[in-house]
Order: structure tokens, then C-alpha cells, then sequence
């Protein structure tokens, strides 16, 4: 006899989503805005070749914003300045920063080298708090409340969809 699966996502799948959504956002709205001062035919065929990625997988994804475990209604636009992208690109470069850090740190055979790169790490995990905490404070990163992350992610991902190039 075989469970029933519920009609809505779980809770750690819906924060996988938020993550990715919330990176590929980010980073969408990042080669939008230097694809204008690529000059290199090639690599101005691979931006826009990643620009057309990105742009289909947040598409795909935002469909299941409406599985999540608290059905996002009427998205408002609070935030319209270029503030919390900015907060959000230095909080997934820090974050970035910490799991590289982590992943190195294993792979270290040598004492000297392994005792600077935890340094570092300390150092990436202390300024990803602040840039957290600024986050946070501001209303750009409201880790506690569900609902208004999922209705962050989508205002940032139309807002990257949106996006001229």
C-alpha cells in the first residue's frame, strides 16, 4: 500500500527552489547587464546563449512557486530600488565563497595552506552574516517568513525575466 503523495511541495524542496531561483535571478540580471559591453562575437554568443538558459529555467521553475506550502498571492512590488540585488549578489558571492572554502579545506594536504584557507573561511562566514544581517534589516531577506521569500523570489525573477539586454 503506497502513500498518497500531498498536492503541494515539501518544505526543503520549496528552499532548494528558493535558492536556485533566487541565484539564477541574480546572476540573470548580472550578463543582461554586461551583455551590451561584450565586444567578442563568441562570447557574445555564449552570453546570450546563457541569458536564453537562465531565462527558461526560472520559467520553468516559477510554475511550482504555486505548490509551495503557503500559495503565494498578489506579489507586491516593495522594493524597486537596486538595492536588494546588489545585497543579494554579495550575499551568493560570500555564500559561494564559504562552500568553496569548505570543499578546499579538505582537498588541503598541506598544514601551513590549510590553517590560511580556515582563516579565510572564518573571515567569508563572518562578512556573509553581516551582509546577511543588512539584508535582513532591511526587509531584502526575510529568512523567517516563508511566504514573503517565495514572494521576493518572484519579484526578483519577473524583474530578471523583464530585464532589457
Amino acid at each position: 500500500m503506497s502513500k498518497q503523495q500531498p498536492n503541494h511541495l515539501a518544505w526543503h524542496e520549496t528552499l532548494e527552489m528558493h535558492e536556485l531561483v533566487a541565484f539564477q535571478a541574480i546572476g540573470l540580471m548580472k550578463i543582461k547587464q554586461a551583455y551590451a559591453k561584450v565586444t567578442d562575437p563568441k562570447l557574445k554568443m555564449l552570453y546570450k546563449e546563457g541569458i536564453l538558459g537562465l531565462s527558461k529555467n526560472i520559467k520553468e521553475l516559477l510554475p511550482f512557486y504555486s505548490m509551495a506550502p503557503r500559495h503565494v498571492e498578489g506579489v507586491q512590488n516593495k522594493h524597486d530600488s537596486q538595492l536588494p540585488f546588489y545585497a543579494g549578489d554579495l550575499l551568493a558571492l560570500f555564500k559561494t565563497g564559504v562552500r568553496n572554502y569548505a570543499i578546499a579545506i579538505t582537498e588541503t594536504a598541506s598544514a601551513p595552506l590549510r590553517d590560511t584557507l580556515k582563516k579565510q573561511l572564518n573571515r567569508a562566514i563572518d562578512m556573509h552574516a553581516k551582509i546577511f544581517n543588512y539584508m535582513y534589516e532591511n526587509s531584502y531577506y526575510p529568512s523567517y517568513d516563508l511566504e514573503k521569500i517565495l514572494e521576493n523570489d518572484v519579484r526578483l525573477a519577473n524583474r530578471a525575466l523583464d530585464q532589457s539586454y
